[in-house]
């Protein structure tokens, strides 16, 4: 029974320690994840580790699909990510790559879309934003937003009622521009990220919904609705003025943080990053945190972004999971020490026992002889 018990031990060790071995991996990134979930740029890292670690060719396959998409950007993106962590690639891809990028960087294919930016108010790169800038700067594009959007508004049509309530909050905020020579121009620019990524679909539910609120606290809807109904392209001085009054600059404090993030994100990763943040974020926290990370992985930040999607900001879902790894792992310890603790105990216990046996077979054999002794003296 003794040596049962001491087996039960060791096997109990056993098991608990091959557990163990096979948990830790998994507990200490759990661990490392939990740890980073408020640090964007550690927590990204984190997790590249473990998406590039299962698959080789997930940074290839993702350039060959930027490229067959016509984003030469997001192409360079990737390999910006591959030169980062020493992943190599074919010279050939390489030198695809590089021609696309010159070819969207081109001087004819700038003018073509700084044209089309300037015309529709459509931005989706550097080219098309610039001239989408300089339309809501010379109130033309927020004007021409404004009126659009308030006649349908009139006629009782479906009206984009945050596009209309961003166009208006630039056309302040453009006022603001020429009073501070230039000092509000990164503001302007990131609203008009933001209402154009509303125009082509890629604002995330959460953020339009958080910008639509603070939207319709910074403007008068009764005087905005008389504003359009007698504004035109073709008059925008006094329709300029008729939406600024109706704009409560007292509140647009939100607006105008969220304008500066999205325009410190397109300055670092380009405006195709910022739209793909607009796209994921579901409020402005999620834009402030994407700052942070640009800010530190620069060009790598669209590759980092298409990979990991919103949990590239923050730890999005699996809490639970990783905390079990954590638990588990937890468990598994406390069984191997308790196992090593009865083992000991046990063998200790054995010994003793042993020596124990020991001492009294002597002392009996000392007790018989001298018995012996006496009886034969006797």
């Amino acid at each position: 029974m003794k040596w049962l018990r001491i087996s039960t031990a060791l096997a109990g060790m056993a098991v608990c320690g091959f557990v163990l071995a096979q948990v830790a991996p998994h507990a200490r990134e759990a661990g490392a994840i939990l740890a980073a979930q408020d640090d964007p740029v550690a927590l990204s890292e984190l997790k590249l580790d473990a998406l590039l670690r299962h698959n080789d060719r997930l940074v290839q396959d993702n350039i060959e699909a930027a490229l067959a998409a016509g984003d030469a950007d997001l192409a360079d993106s990737f390999v910006t990510l591959a030169r980062e962590r020493n992943i190599a690639l074919p010279d050939d891809l390489l030198s695809r790559v590089t021609d696309a990028v010159k070819a969207e960087n081109s001087t004819a294919h700038f003018a073509k879309r700084f044209a089309t930016g300037l015309v529709t108010g459509n931005a989706d790169d550097v080219a098309s934003l610039s001239g989408t800038v300089a339309g809501d700067l010379f109130v033309f594009g927020d004007i021409r937003d404004v009126v659009r959007e308030g006649k349908h508004l009139a006629m009782g049509e479906d009206t984009d009622r945050l596009v209309l309530s961003l166009a208006a909050a630039g056309l302040a905020v453009t006022a603001a521009t020429y009073v501070s020579v230039g000092g509000a121009a990164p503001v302007r620019a990131g609203l008009t990220l933001v209402k154009d990524a509303r125009k082509l679909g890629r604002l995330g539910e959460g953020l339009a919904a958080w910008a639509g609120r603070s939207a319709r606290e910074v403007v008068d809807a009764p005087m905005l609705r008389n504003a359009v109904a007698s504004g035109s392209v073709l008059r925008p001085g006094q329709t300029v003025s008729a939406i600024k009054a109706a704009f409560r600059a007292e509140k647009a404090g939100a607006l105008v943080r969220l304008g500066k993030d999205v325009t410190r994100v397109a300055g670092k990763t380009g405006t195709r990053g910022a739209m793909d943040t607009l796209r994921i974020a579901e409020g402005p926290k999620d834009v402030a945190r994407a700052v942070r990370l640009a800010e530190a992985q620069g060009g790598k930040t669209r590759a980092i972004i298409k990979l990991l999607g919103r949990g590239a900001l923050l730890l999005v879902g699996g809490a639970f999971d990783l905390a079990m790894w954590l638990f588990g792992a937890v468990v598994t310890l406390f069984g191997l020490l308790s196992s090593i603790k009865a083992t000991t105990e046990r063998l200790t216990q054995a010994w003793c026992d042993r020596r124990r046996a020991r001492r009294l077979r002597r002392a009996q054999m000392a007790a018989d002889a001298a018995l012996a002794n006496a009886a034969a003296t006797a």
